[in-house]
């Protein structure tokens, strides 16, 4: 199936991940959610900034046997797809080059929260992410400041617990040692 992004009607039955394949590279963030594709604006550079410093702050501690990347996608099922601002996976899974992830490669996924995302990040995103067995989610809210907000999955309720959150400095046991300040990863022209 071909998807054609100009059409008012999505496809028969929904979008799925071999829709998400036809789609032009034009610098949009294609997502699905159960087979309603989600469109999103290119990031801000203030977002490309945090997230930037992000992956470089959780690179500099990370373990051999993880790797950081960033905006890569997560393939969750045929119809929900996402791409997480930055993600933990397994040294294995990115000593392949994949331009996409499963969620059994993934330890962590992080969303950095937009305006125009907040509802996405705060609930959907964490929900989803928690049923497909992430096993850590953080939330970098930007609105009144930077805080990360790190959560770790409850395995048996699939959903994400509150482990930390931070707004001067990150002191996080897991998913490893993580200790970095806030300062760290906050653009220079950065306004709440």
């Amino acid at each position: 199936m071909t998807a054609e992004l100009n059409a008012l009607e999505p496809p028969a039955g929904g979008w799925t991940t071999d829709d998400l394949d036809e789609l032009p590279e034009d610098h949009r963030r294609y997502e699905l959610i159960d087979g309603a594709l989600i469109v999103s604006p290119s990031p801000t550079n203030v977002h490309q900034t945090i997230a930037a410093r992000l992956l470089t702050a959780l690179e500099e501690s990370c373990p051999a046997e993880y790797d950081v990347t960033q905006a890569v996608e997560l393939r969750v099922s045929r119809t929900r797809s996402f791409i997480p601002d930055v993600l933990v996976t397994t040294a294995g899974a990115a000593a392949r080059r994949p331009s996409k992830f499963a969620p059994h490669e993934v330890l962590l996924v992080v969303e950095v929260v937009s305006p125009t995302s907040v509802t996405m990040d705060r609930v959907t995103k964490a929900d989803l992410y928690a049923h497909a067995g992430i096993p850590f989610y953080w939330r970098v809210e930007t609105l009144q400041g930077i805080v990360i907000h790190t959560h770790r999955l409850d395995p048996d309720a699939a959903v994400y617990r509150a482990t930390g959150q931070f707004t001067e400095a990150v002191k996080a046991g897991e998913p490893w040692e993580v200790a970095f300040p806030i300062s760290r990863i906050t653009p220079r022209h950065f306004q709440p």
